[in-house]
């Protein structure tokens, strides 16, 4: 028996003594960080969102996804396995960042979540709009070398700049490329789609080291290619998962900042989520979960099982 096996892992409020609409507003109910002794997942909040072009709100979306995320169960039949049974997983609350300084909120991040990662927990990240992820990947790089991206976004986020602002939600992995923090040859976009300024936009994007499975590619070959495609790119090397909820189709995810037309439904992209068992999955993040724009809390629902399903792919490849 592995020691991991021998430890007694502390999960959720149980749903059959406690009704879900009530108990902590940590993620899934699950213990705080300071009440476990070692976790192996820290489940963080970044509220955040100076870095938006359009619709502002974003830095709810932590709050949000925690509220929906109270449907959870502790079982996930489609994986196989219990993701908070095999592994502790803890809710390490929010990180408080600066909302009028973009370039000090950019350093705490990268600090605070160095220190959360510093006894090896893995951090499954809650936004914020996507400028949250240059400082993760800077952390993350430091930690495992170049990383392997995995991007699901209606967007491309690797635009130069924004009326000359090098940050913003739009240019993460364009300054991650620059920064040399990626692994150029395993870097993959998926769910891309809508208009662009100009073609140029996909020659650069290309030569920051990006592939792209676009969104009208999961209707001419279905999940299982767009699956071969995205492993196929990854390789073995350290993989880091940022989801943009807007990858979602606005019918699935209307609580967002930037909605485009035509996007991935919740089942393709949990089913496409399922596919990197086995793969070296090192962080993640979930963001512009916007919920001022949300209706029935339908984007709180599709983020909350997002992270589930990732939480899942941790414990999956840790059993």
């Amino acid at each position: 028996m592995s020691a991991d096996q021998q430890r007694n892992f502390i999960g959720p409020v149980d749903a059959s003594r406690v009704p879900r609409y009530c108990g902590p507003e940590t993620f899934a109910r699950l213990p705080r960080a300071d009440e476990v002794s070692r976790p192996d997942v820290l489940v963080v909040g970044i509220p955040f969102d100076s870095g938006v072009s359009y619709r502002p709100g974003a830095r709810f979306g932590p709050s949000h996804i925690r509220a929906s995320s109270k449907l959870l169960r502790p079982y996930n039949p489609a994986q196989d396995v219990h993701p908070f049974g095999v592994q502790q997983v803890a809710d390490a609350g929010d990180i408080a960042v600066n909302p009028f300084d973009l370039n000090e909120a950019i350093s705490t991040i990268a600090s605070e979540s160095e220190a959360l990662q510093a006894d090896g927990s893995t951090l499954v990240t809650l936004g914020g709009d996507h400028t949250i992820a240059l400082p993760l990947l800077r952390t993350l790089h430091r930690m495992h070398g170049p990383i392997s991206v995995l991007h699901f976004d209606a967007h491309l986020d690797t635009w130069d700049t924004y009326f000359g602002a090098p940050y913003t939600h739009g240019t993460p992995f364009r300054r991650a490329s620059e920064e040399g923090l990626l692994d150029l040859e395993h870097c993959q976009h998926m769910g891309i789609r809508g208009p662009l300024y100009s073609a140029a936009d996909l020659e650069d994007d290309t030569a920051l080291g990006f592939q792209i499975v676009r969104a009208d590619d999961y209707e001419v070959d279905g999940v299982r290619g767009a699956v071969d495609r995205m492993r196929a790119r990854l390789g073995d090397g350290p993989v880091y998962v940022s989801i943009d909820i807007d990858v979602l189709d606005p019918a699935h995810a209307p609580g967002t900042g930037t909605p485009e037309a035509g996007g991935l439904t919740s089942r393709e992209l949990l089913n496409t989520l399922r596919g990197l068992k086995g793969l070296n999955v090192v962080g993640a993040d979930i963001v512009e979960v916007a919920p001022v724009y949300d209706h029935a809390e339908i984007t709180g629902v599709a983020a909350s099982h997002v992270a589930y399903e990732l939480i899942s792919i941790l414990a999956a490849n840790r059993a």
